[in-house]
């Protein structure tokens, strides 16, 4: 049952639905042809088919038109359960491979599904209850695939064909990764973690991340006659910290010697912080920081000036005195890590030539199942809780409360400024979710009836049901997770 007094759940109930008539739609029009989705790019999902040329126009414009006459329709959607041997059977029949060896690695009595008409796909969260109710939709050609269109707010208009190709570009190497070690789904992944071979998929993993900071660190080193400033943003939870460590590691291994500095030092007394439309301070914005005395101290640190960093006590909401530094001239530079790190407001006194921007996000290649995404949201919101309640002793409860709250300031502060970065990291790991699974189901678990956040944590707990269990002594200590799950060989 959807919240319907929740926009966020009536929303993603929206896309949810509008992914399922997609799929409906393929086995209807194109029988012969499989689709993946492959990532979110703004207001659009990014489908391939799976075998085969291209899709054509002629093969998008039959999609559209099957779509629209499964709308015009207005289906009434069922959720029901198949028996183990029923769905199972029907899965390997319709070609969906990635569901079949989900269902199998899961093991249950009965499996709940989606159904219109004679088509039934994988239930995984709540969608609405009638085709009918999707009011705007558009699939568009892009690349090798498509895109299936939708508008952020149910009832709205639908977003502009997205021009973030470095995201895009970031996650299809990240997925063209995934389909050469040939574990790209939930399915695959359990079977690895049963089969007692997944040391060397964490491995891996761990190897493919190290690769990119150090291609990071290379154009920074072939730039670095006139590169002053690294700035590394992102949303919560994307694992900015480690990357600036990791990366700094690797500066060093070229023979240039970071100073890090971190955003979070120059916060405004809460008294001076703009207040949000609740009325509340809206740290998230980047009037909450002191960009001016920030770029003060920028210019005094590049003019050699021995420069005294400040430390910001979050106990007593001001700023102490730091650490002391000086820019010398043997090859260092400014490590600087927080979510504003893209917006040239921030650094509106530095040189475009000096600085270079890294974007940070967590483009998971991990499937649900051929036709169903992880969430990069999801993913984040994981990794929060667990650090908040490791680090912060904050309950789950208290994280989703909030959780809104630090989406709106990414909306509004980071994600329209990822094109403007120099690099993209991807900071997803296809191990996590198994390994953030031990230490954020019972948490979520101890959100009951009556919480707002109930229906959010239920969600939750059914995506997390999809994955074995991992346990952490796989995870290295200079790995991102360990940012979030503790024990890191980096100080924080």
């Amino acid at each position: 049952m959807i919240n319907i007094s929740n926009k966020r759940e009536k929303n993603a109930a929206y896309r949810r639905t509008l992914s399922l008539l997609i799929s409906a739609a393929v086995n209807k029009a194109l029988p012969e042809r499989g689709i993946f989705v492959h990532l979110s790019l703004g207001g659009a999902y990014y489908y391939t088919f799976t075998e085969g040329p291209k899709a054509s126009d002629d093969e998008i414009n039959k999609l559209k038109a099957e779509t629209k006459r499964l709308i015009d329709d207005d289906i009434k959607i069922q959720q029901c359960d198949l028996g183990y041997h029923e769905a199972l059977n029907y899965f390997l029949k319709n070609g969906q491979y990635d569901t079949a060896q989900l269902i199998e690695q899961r093991g249950r009595a009965l499996i709940k599904v989606n159904r219109i008409n004679d088509f039934i796909d994988l239930y995984h969260a709540p969608v609405l209850p009638r085709t009918g109710l999707i009011s705007a939709f558009d699939i568009s050609p892009y690349h090798e695939g498509f895109l299936l269109r939708f508008p952020y707010d149910e009832g709205g208009a639908l977003e502009k064909i997205p021009s973030n190709t470095k995201i895009f570009l970031a996650a299809e190497e990240y997925k063209k990764w995934g389909h050469i070690s040939g574990v790209v789904s939930a399915g695959h992944l359990n079977k690895i973690i049963t089969d007692g071979t997944i040391k060397d998929f964490v491995r891996i993993n761990e190897a493919f991340q190290e690769k990119w900071i150090s291609l990071i660190a290379d154009e920074i080193y072939k730039r670095r006659e006139e590169i002053k400033v690294v700035l590394i943003a992102g949303p919560s939870s994307s694992g900015k910290t480690t990357t600036a460590k990791r990366l700094s590691v690797q500066l060093k291994v070229l023979g240039i010697e970071p100073i890090a500095i971190s955003l979070d030092d120059y916060y405004q007394h809460p008294e001076k912080v703009p207040k949000d439309e609740y009325g509340k301070p809206d740290l998230e914005c980047l009037e909450a920081l002191d960009v001016d005395y920030f770029n003060k101290q920028l210019l005094d640190v590049l003019d050699g000036k021995d420069t005294v960093l400040p430390v910001f006590d979050f106990k007593t909401c001001s700023r102490k005195e730091g650490r002391k530094i000086r820019l010398s001239e043997c090859g260092e530079l400014l490590v600087i890590e927080g979510i504003h790190g893209l917006n040239d407001e921030l650094t509106h006194r530095i040189k475009a030539e000096n600085k270079f921007k890294i974007y940070v996000s967590v483009l998971a290649q991990i499937n649900i199942d051929d036709r169903n995404r992880v969430s990069t949201r999801d993913n984040r919101l994981l990794r929060r809780i667990v650090r908040d309640n490791q680090f912060r002793k904050m309950s789950a409860l208290g994280t989703m409360a909030m959780w809104e709250s630090v989406q709106r300031g990414a909306e509004k502060y980071v994600f329209r400024f990822e094109n403007s970065a120099d690099a993209v990291f991807n900071s997803a790991l296809d191990y996590e979710i198994p390994v953030l699974k031990c230490y954020v189901e019972p948490l979520l678990r101890g959100i009951k009836p009556g919480c707002p956040e109930y229906d959010e944590a239920a969600r939750l707990l059914d995506f997390l049901d999809k994955f074995n269990m991992l346990s952490s002594y796989v995870v290295p200590g200079s790995s991102i997770l360990r940012e979030f799950i503790g024990e890191s060989d980096f100080k924080y």
